[in-house]
């Protein structure tokens, strides 16, 4: 008979044996920017969420630098106002995401900027990409996001993460750049399913399709072998870092790309979905929040990311 549990009777021989170790320095955290002046405004599908006006952004950017979160991803949001079919608020020079940039850059100049690459947010169609016969139209989005990425490049990001599910979007995206002679690296949103476990991410920063679903760009979850075969079409077009999201429900995914591609900085996005399941969860007595969230990242860790995108950052950071 073999004996295992010697390696389990307390918790320093289980700390000990453990393999796997999370550390605030695996983090990316992500945040919401809106326009405005004095603006947290608590997002109601995402218990300790909020969208930040630059001022409350910087506030809030100064106390994960104290508990040494040095990541950050930003999402801007703006009103339906705002919004056109081509969503040209957000590729603006002054759009709030640039504004961001420049006034994070010149405050906290040790923070990695990630910027996220996508339409959505700012169309009035609620797509990733330009509309045409009803669905998107995949070539003619490509410099539009390309542009984006142009003027987040220049506003100080150092990383920009295209995220729209266009194919060729990187290709597109690292032209642009060497044209410019830009050193700023892309983290692509390489094997991004077409998941229910975004609904609150879309509830914040109001991006749901008017119309029809993004199941047209993004990967079925029926799937086997497309989002390695995204990754690598990625890769081949000039990503720096690679992403697999959502994180839980793939980790499957996780692990294959972990060893298929293992000089590429593997990146786990914890949706939003995920994040507000374990909150829900917890605020319900169903487990322990701290305990629950813990295991969770470590799954996350255990499969192979390198870094993890979490709404649950700071508190993971707090708890240390």
């Amino acid at each position: 008979m073999k004996r295992f549990r010697q390696y389990r009777l307390n918790k320093k021989t289980r700390d000990f044996y453990a393999e796997v170790k999370i550390s605030v320095s695996d983090f990316i955290y992500p945040y919401f920017v809106v326009k405005g002046e004095k603006v947290k405004d608590a997002i109601i599908s995402m218990d300790g969420v909020f969208r930040f006006s630059i001022d409350e952004l910087l506030k809030d950017i100064a106390e994960i630098v104290f508990l040494g979160i040095n990541k950050i991803l930003l999402f801007g949001v703006i009103s339906d106002e705002e919004k056109d079919e081509k969503g040209y608020e957000g590729i603006s020079s002054n759009s709030i995401i640039c504004q961001a940039v420049r006034e994070i850059k010149k405050q906290f100049p040790q923070i990695i900027v990630f910027t996220d690459i996508c339409l959505c947010g700012y169309t009035s169609h609620g797509h990733c990409g330009l509309i045409r016969n009803h669905d998107v139209d995949n070539d003619t989005t490509l410099p539009l996001l390309a542009e984006m990425a142009y003027q987040h490049a220049i506003a100080g990001a150092d990383f920009v993460a295209p995220s729209s599910m266009m194919d060729g979007e990187v290709a597109y995206i690292r032209q642009r750049f060497k044209e410019e002679k830009l050193s700023t690296k892309i983290l692509g949103y390489s094997a991004k399913y077409a998941s229910s476990f975004y609904t609150p991410f879309r509830d914040a920063v109001f991006s749901s399709p008017s119309f029809g679903t993004r199941k047209t760009y993004q990967i079925d979850f029926r799937t086997i072998d497309q989002g390695l075969n995204e990754i690598a079409a990625d890769i081949e077009e000039g990503a720096d870092w690679i992403m697999v999201k959502p994180a839980m429900p793939y980790l499957d995914i996780v692990q294959r790309a972990s060893v298929c591609f293992p000089n590429y900085p593997l990146v786990t996005y914890q949706v939003s979905g995920e994040y507000a399941m374990l909150k829900q969860g917890a605020r319900v007595n169903f487990f322990d929040g701290k305990q629950i969230f813990f295991e969770s990242l470590i799954a996350i860790k255990r499969a192979g990311a390198k870094y993890i995108v979490s709404y649950y950052a700071k508190e993971f950071a707090n708890e240390q």
